[in-house]
């Protein structure tokens, strides 16, 4: 194992082998420790995508707050779930599947197309012509303000659902779904992920159905591990301290070294990091 690979595992608290109860507990206490430390607090928020990580953290947070609830013996917490659809999402099946799986608080559905298009007309009034990446990036932090917006009017925090495998590559969209207040699965490799759904009886297709971001129109639903160049099962093996063909760990050590930046608060004069 590289001293790099070592860094990477360390600073992401990735473990090659977990209890998938355990964890469970863990991410539970987690937020009934946050919500409880803080008396603003009303709840979490989330969106659901239809896919295993958001199923997973949605999971996590609505068992919190039904034990936030009944230790309290209060009905003050909830859970509030948000889709977010662009248009008509190609999996919302899979969506209304892993709600009801979750079993929700509460349900709001927002769709972001006219927000995300108005957004895109106005900078193209300016001059300012958006590539078909940037603008998954645009659909990414509207759905992110969404979030905000909702969690403002319910006393609420924004959950995030980042985990070590999303990390460490960087794939993500900063100050869109990399952007939240509670990352309850961060450590978590994917595979582990999956071991904690089973674990939690979710639904099996909701976890393993291939893993999309689904930004890009001109790539519409494409894998996350053909955009990657790399496979999940690769980044995890890394993540737990395997070796791996070294193509993939140059091209996964070469994606956590350009994502740093997504990984560190904005950079002041006082920080090392720029320099």
């Amino acid at each position: 194992m590289t001293d790099l690979q070592k860094q990477i595992i360390k600073e992401l608290k990735a473990k090659p082998v977990i209890d998938p109860e355990e964890e469970i507990r863990k991410s539970i206490d987690f937020l009934k420790e946050y919500a409880k430390k803080h008396s603003f607090l009303n709840g979490f928020v989330l969106g659901i995508s239809g896919g295993q990580d958001s199923t997973l953290v949605g999971k996590l947070a609505q068992l919190a707050v039904d034990e936030l609830n009944e230790e309290g013996r209060t009905n003050r917490y909830l859970f509030v779930a948000v889709r977010l659809p662009y248009g008509t999402q190609f999996d919302e099946e899979d969506c209304q599947d892993a709600l009801d799986y979750i079993q929700p608080s509460q349900i709001y559905t927002v769709n972001i197309k006219e927000a995300v298009d108005a957004s895109e007309k106005a900078l193209e009034a300016t001059g300012v012509t958006l590539s078909d990446f940037e603008k998954g990036n645009q659909k990414a932090r509207e759905r992110m303000k969404v979030q905000y917006s909702v969690a403002a009017m319910h006393g609420c925090v924004v959950l995030g659902s980042d985990h070590a495998a999303e990390s460490v590559t960087g794939f993500y969209t900063k100050f869109g779904d990399g952007g939240a207040d509670l990352m309850p699965i961060f450590r978590l490799n994917k595979r582990q992920g999956k071991q904690l759904l089973a674990a939690l009886d979710c639904p099996e297709h909701l976890y393993t159905k291939v893993p999309t971001a689904d930004l890009e129109e001109d790539k519409p639903a494409i894998p996350d591990e053909v955009a990657l160049g790399v496979t999940y099962d690769q980044i995890d093996d890394y993540l737990e301290g395997k070796e791996i063909p070294e193509a993939a760990r140059e091209r996964l050590e070469s994606f956590y070294l350009r994502s740093q930046h997504k990984r560190h608060m904005p950079i002041t004069i006082f920080d090392q990091f720029w320099k």
